[in-house]
């Protein structure tokens, strides 16, 4: 097999895609969507996959002339992006390993084959992901009403194509670019090396710092799984929205808030704790005082972001030539703490609400409409990151200071150190 053939890309495309299904399907079976009328569990899955990488999905129903019921739905379920990321990133850099460089046109034409066939996949993903199905009304006045003028309930999905492919195909971008910044030992072009060498260490750093967040997350599930029960849904959360979770609890940290509200039966795949916070008359603040007024656990939040921040900054500053200067690793550090802290800001949004109107007649209440929405207070969270970065940028230089002096006095024995300022 070529190393960059065409039967390789479509491999790892097949397999990214086989890869974020299974994680979706499990997690949508361990949220109990296995009991979905009329096969609508697969297309259910298809349509996860499809808002992993930035689709849109629109959700609509009807009872005939009875009633029609109105959607929205905006959340990345973000472990199966997790999952798609990994696994692609790995796949693509695989061939480039084992070489000091690589010519621009080869890696243009390596990811120039999986962006084609990532692009047809997505076509075909996004017809798939599309389903309409009936509604168990249940026993009640609501399924009398539809026997007697009826008019069954039926409730279905469709996906945006155009926008499914324009941000699909920009999330294949981003996870190739960062995977060639973060790669220690991938070939690149030439020219391209040279800003690899001063952006690497940041970006292993941040990539590091949000993956140390998921496995904390994980344990932290697992462990209340197995001590207060309710197994199903913790995976479901673990499979589907962990890194929902956890990385908006480290902006947290860091001091950020966010604003959000639920109302009626919509329920939160998270902590008990913020459900309660977000369920109030009002919009509400999220923030680590907010949090910590119904469980005082939360301001575990800060030192657990301080302590990982400072760990992943040493990590950078040890990583980096030591003649960069401490104040070009605290700038460095702000930046990529901030780009992090913006992106997490933007793909954790949470949005979704419904409503059903009887005879086009407004909304009925009693539980049949609701609204969920969480979003961050993007500026404040950006400063803070950077500020963060700042301080913790300039402690790790500080830290690693005597492994740089130590590496350059086995380089040169009885020379004088050469610390960074």
């Amino acid at each position: 097999m070529s190393r960059h053939g065409w039967a390789r890309a479509l491999a790892l495309v097949v397999t990214t895609l086989v890869a974020m299904f299974v994680v979706a399907a499990l997690g949508l079976w361990a949220a109990g969507a296995a009991d979905l009328p009329d096969g609508a569990f697969g297309r259910v899955a298809a349509a996860t996959v499809v808002t992993s990488v930035g689709g849109s999905v629109e959700l609509a129903g009807n009872a005939g002339a009875l009633a029609e019921s109105r959607a929205g739905l905006n959340v990345l379920p973000l472990s199966v992006t997790l999952t798609g990321a990994l696994v692609l990133g790995a796949g693509f850099l695989r061939p480039l390993r084992r070489r000091a460089v690589a010519p621009a046109g080869e890696l243009a034409g390596w990811a120039g084959r999986i962006a084609l066939l990532w692009l047809l996949a997505l076509i075909g993903l996004a017809f798939a992901a599309r389903q309409t199905f009936a509604v168990n009304l249940g026993e009640g006045i609501l399924n009398d009403i539809s026997g007697l003028f009826g008019a069954e309930p039926r409730v279905g999905f469709t996906t945006d194509v155009p926008l499914t492919v324009l941000f699909g195909l920009l999330w294949l971008a981003g996870v190739m670019v960062l995977a060639l910044l973060v790669a220690s030992g991938a070939a690149v072009p030439g020219r391209f090396a040279r800003h690899q060498r001063s952006v690497r260490p940041a970006a292993q750093a941040m990539v590091v710092l949000l993956l140390v967040y998921v496995v904390i997350g994980i344990v932290i599930a697992l462990v209340t799984a197995a001590t207060h029960g309710h197994v199903a849904e913790r995976f479901a959360v673990i499979l589907l929205g962990l890194p929902n979770v956890v990385w908006p609890a480290f902006t947290i940290g860091l001091g950020a808030s966010w604003n959000g509200r639920v109302d009626g039966p919509f329920g939160l795949p998270m902590p008990h704790v913020l459900d309660q916070v977000l369920r109030t008359p009002e919009v509400s603040t999220v923030n680590v005082g907010t949090l910590a007024d119904y469980d005082s656990r939360s301001w575990w939040l800060v030192p657990v972001a301080a302590v990982l921040l400072l760990a992943v900054a040493f990590r950078m500053a040890a990583r980096s030539p030591a003649d960069v200067r401490a104040w070009q690793h605290a700038v460095r550090m702000a930046v990529a703490l901030a780009l992090t802290v913006l992106m997490i800001c933007l793909l954790g949004r949470i949005s979704a609400h419904y409503g059903l109107s009887l005879f086009g007649i407004g909304d009925l209440g009693g539980g049949l409409s609701g609204e969920l929405f969480l979003k961050p207070r993007l500026g404040p969270a950006v400063g803070l990151g950077a500020l963060w970065g700042l301080v913790m940028g300039f402690l790790g230089a500080v830290l690693a200071r005597p492994l740089h002096r130590r590496s350059a006095d086995r380089a040169h024995p009885g020379t004088a150190d050469r610390a960074p300022r």
